[in-house]
This record gives C-alpha cells, structure tokens and sequence, in this order.
C-alpha cells in the first residue's frame, strides 16, 4: 500500500473521531499547524525522515514538541503516538493534506484552479465562483493565477473537470475546425 493510501485511511479515520465529537475544524487545525511545524524545519524534518532514529526516539521528540507547544486535541495527540509509535510520522504532512480533502469533501466544497489572462476582481470571481458551483453542485473556493499567454478568457480545473474559455483554445478549435472543412 502506497504512503498516500496510508495517510488517507489515518485521516479518515481522525475524521470520523473528529466528526462524532464534532471537532473537525479544531482537530484540523491542529494537524495542519503539527504537518507545517515539521514542514517549516529542515532539521526536524530530516529527523522525522530518517531511519536511523528510532520510533522510541521520534515518541520522546514528539512529545517534547506536543508538550513545549502547548494545547493539541487529544485525538491528534494520538494519532501523533500512533504514527511515532509505527515510524510514519514522515506521513504527517499527507494525513493533513488528506484530512483537509475530507473536511471538503464532508461540507460539500470543493476547490478550483483558476488560470486567467488578467487579474479578476472580486466580483469576476464571484461570478466564475457561483457558476462553477452550479456545474458541479458544491461550494467553490477558487485559486487564481493570471497567465498572459492564454490571450483572454479564463481555464478553470475542478478535481478532474476542465473548463478552457481561453483565447487560445477557441483559435485552436477555429484551427481544426478550417482544416477539417479544407
């Protein structure tokens, strides 16, 4: 079984915990700040990663972190011991990646990744925001970058639907379009 598959079965079932006790968003808080805490230190990265440190060894840096920084969720507590315990804290950033999908995933959101050809202002985004939603029948959240090179127009990637409205796609359409009917 791959890592990622892994990360997500921890994450879906901190979730389900999370959901019964109805702390998802204070639980994934409290992953996200662990996973970008590890992210953000190369030194404890590289320990966290590395086989030559033993579980018992990572348990005790563990809880010395947990214990320095203050509150954590109790279930995030666990499952922290639990990846120590089985030498897979490595998968922390991948379970927090996941459980954030899950938390998506359960309030009906879903995120877009938006190329445009200019900055959109805030009601242009709003609008793509509100039509992109009634296509896929969920809240969107929108990731926008501006690409000059598309000419116009906007490409919007949700999950794994693409929706190209750029300049240059319609040229290339008009293109194949000629030298089919030459």
């Amino acid at each position: 079984m791959s890592d990622r598959s892994v990360a997500r079965q921890y994450a879906h079932a901190l979730f389900d915990v999370a959901a019964a006790a109805g702390e998802t968003q204070t639980v994934g808080r409290d992953v996200a700040a662990m996973a970008a805490l590890v992210a953000n230190h190369a030194d404890l990265k590289a320990v966290i990663d590395t086989p030559l440190v033993t579980p018992r060894q990572k348990r005790g840096l563990l809880d010395a972190l947990v214990a320095a920084g203050g509150p954590i969720n109790l279930e995030v507590q666990r499952m922290l011991e639990l990846l120590a315990d089985r030498d897979r804290l490595r998968l922390l950033g991948d379970v927090a990646a996941a459980y954030a999908d899950r938390v998506m995933d359960a309030e009906r959101v879903v995120s877009a990744d938006v190329i445009s050809a200019a900055p959109l202002n805030e009601q242009g985004q709003a609008l793509l925001a509100s039509a992109l939603g009634k296509v896929t029948g969920r809240t969107v959240t929108l990731h926008v970058r501006v690409d000059p090179s598309i000419v116009g127009g906007v490409i919007a990637r949700v999950g794994s639907l693409v929706f190209d409205g750029s300049v240059t796609r319609q040229i290339e359409r008009l293109r194949e379009r000629l030298h089919a009917e030459a």
